[in-house]
């Protein structure tokens, strides 16, 4: 038993240690690296009454059995990786955070919402300890819920240093129902996409794009090349993919027709 313990101790001791290495290396920059790009004006930007400190522990073990545990004692498995490119993941950790924050911040802010903004994550040998290992920006990747209970079972984060290309599925809000020539004239908005995929720089992630419905009329259409958003953001999918359409038409011009 006193032979298990001590084990233990060092398997942790060594795992903190491998944990602040890599912050301490992450803390190294290129001098050549271009300045940070920022957000332009007009452009939607995350509300700061949003910004949160995501608190982790790391883990040692992964599998089904260990997940259950976690979950049990409040815990949310989870998994930091890096995909600089946007392609290739690598520097895989494991870390637990906990479900009370995680689940407050999805029902906050919205699966796609919370999918689509950055966090500082503070990884803590303990979540009652001040001490604090590493600290990283994170974009929450993927975020698997029960199909039942909608319980969080685990969530995946991908590092987000300034120099990152990332792949995003931001969410669109669509505004300008009520002055819309289409809707106005009993027309009914057919949504087509929720969210759309582009590839951005990791300082400039939008929350959400604006969908400007303002001036469309019964037939129109929105497409993705349409959307207004950063030059700098690389569209994944077809420009000429559609995004929503004004479809209908009056009754009062249907029972005419007839």
């Amino acid at each position: 038993m006193l032979i298990h313990r001590h084990r233990q101790i060092l398997t942790n001791a060594l795992h903190l240690r491998h944990f602040s290495q890599s912050a301490a290396a992450a803390v190294l920059q290129d001098p050549l690296e271009p300045p940070p790009l920022t957000y332009l004006e007009g452009f939607p930007r995350p509300d700061p009454k949003f910004a949160e400190i995501i608190r982790a522990i790391p883990r040692t073990i992964s599998g089904k059995n260990i997940s259950a545990k976690e979950r049990k004692v409040g815990r949310v498995p989870s998994i930091v990786f890096e995909q600089e490119d946007g392609q290739h993941g690598g520097n895989k950790r494991l870390i637990s955070v906990r479900t009370n924050q995680i689940r407050k911040l999805v029902n906050h802010l919205g699966r796609s919402f919370f999918l689509s903004r950055l966090f500082d994550l503070e990884v803590g040998p303990d979540f009652e300890s001040n001490e604090v290992i590493e600290k990283v920006r994170v974009l929450p990747r993927k975020l698997h819920l029960h199909a039942g209970t909608d319980a969080v079972l685990n969530v995946t984060f991908i590092r987000a240093p300034s120099h990152a290309l990332l792949k995003v599925d931001v969410p669109l809000v669509f505004r300008g129902e009520d002055v819309s020539p289409g809707l106005k004239k009993g027309a009914y908005l057919n949504t087509i996409k929720r969210t759309v995929k582009y590839l951005c720089p990791a300082d400039i992630i939008p929350p959400y794009i604006d969908v400007d419905l303002s001036e469309l009329d019964a037939g129109q259409k929105i497409v993705m090349g349409d959307l207004k958003v950063h030059p700098a953001l690389k569209l994944l999918r077809s420009k000429d993919e559609p995004v929503c359409k004004i479809m209908g038409t009056r009754v009062s011009d249907q029972r005419k027709s007839k």
